[in-house]
């Protein structure tokens, strides 16, 4: 769905009013239990009016997903595939109607905490140059997950990649997680897909998630391309939601490994095209088969 991300322009560009509804649309992968707890919350996060998608990817559909929400007021998106996350939302948000003037991407297990979504909303529309808003995103023991990272060049990329599970406290890691500054409303190179709320003017705008992502990575590539039309991505600390984390993937560990590094191959591949950078391509695309060979290994 994604399409060309040259620099758009915005002077068409107008916020939506107060009364916009807004689109909240998740992708279940075998996630009937946790998204009961998404359900109950969403009512006491806003007062506005929503359309919530569920998105089922598992393929021939899934039972227990249908009887989660049984009296609730969500929908189903039936896939006859699973297309990834990325996919899974960009097939949910077509649905949407053209009222919707917000998107609320969300992992079907979190939860949010009262207020949190109207107060993405109330940031969102004081700046219509904000393409995506994300909140603190809270794990289940409490702590804060550094969910408004910086786009990660090579330099930042490779020395997180090397040094990231071996020395956390490393300079690019810190860079990249940008972890000093969490209590502060800011701009942010890409937001965590777990939560983040998008203008639809600019999911449109940029075409959407790049589904050749099946999982990870896409959540950065939607942040660079917001950027680099013009678009802010911010992150909102007033807003707060909580993460169980991992719900759909645990069982598949080895598999997850093996995607994430296959979707940081095809980041570098576009991030760092044409001849030029073949041979850094090239290097990094070994680096990172051998990071997964020996994640794979202690896994």
């Amino acid at each position: 769905m994604v399409t060309g991300c040259g620099l758009a322009s915005m002077v068409s560009v107008r916020s939506p009013s107060p009364e916009s509804s807004i689109g909240i649309v998740t992708v279940s992968f075998h996630s009937g239990d946790a998204i009961r707890n998404l359900l109950a919350s969403i009512p006491g996060s806003t007062t506005r009016p929503v359309d919530v998608v569920v998105v089922d990817n598992v393929p021939g559909g899934d039972r227990e997903l249908a009887q989660a929400l049984t009296g609730s007021s969500a929908r189903i998106v039936s896939r006859p595939d699973n297309p990834g996350y990325g996919g899974g939302i960009n097939a949910g948000v077509a649905t949407l109607d053209s009222d919707i003037g917000w998107i609320l991407v969300v992992n079907p297990d979190i939860t949010l905490d009262a207020g949190s979504l109207d107060e993405l909303v109330r940031v969102g529309d004081s700046d219509p140059r904000i393409g995506a808003l994300g909140p603190s995103i809270r794990d289940f023991d409490g702590t804060t997950y550094q969910s408004a990272r910086a786009i990660p060049s090579l330099r930042l990329g490779v020395g997180h990649a090397l040094l990231g599970d071996l020395v956390p406290g490393n300079p690019w890691t810190r860079r990249y997680h940008q972890f000093a500054d969490y209590d502060t409303e800011r701009d942010a190179g890409w937001l965590s897909g777990a939560c983040v709320l998008v203008r639809r003017t600019a999911f449109d705008n940029i075409g959407g998630f790049d589904d050749e992502f099946f999982m990870y990575f896409e959540d950065v590539d939607l942040g660079f391309r917001l950027g680099h039309s013009g678009w802010r991505n911010v992150f909102v600390p007033g807003a707060t939601v909580e993460h169980e984390g991992g719900h759909s993937t645990r069982q598949h560990s080895a598999s997850m490994i093996a995607a994430h590094h296959t979707s940081a191959r095809r980041w570098v591949g576009k991030r760092y095209p044409g001849i030029v950078w073949w041979p850094v391509r090239v290097v990094v695309t070994v680096g990172l088969r051998l990071r997964e060979s020996a994640k794979t290994r202690r896994h």
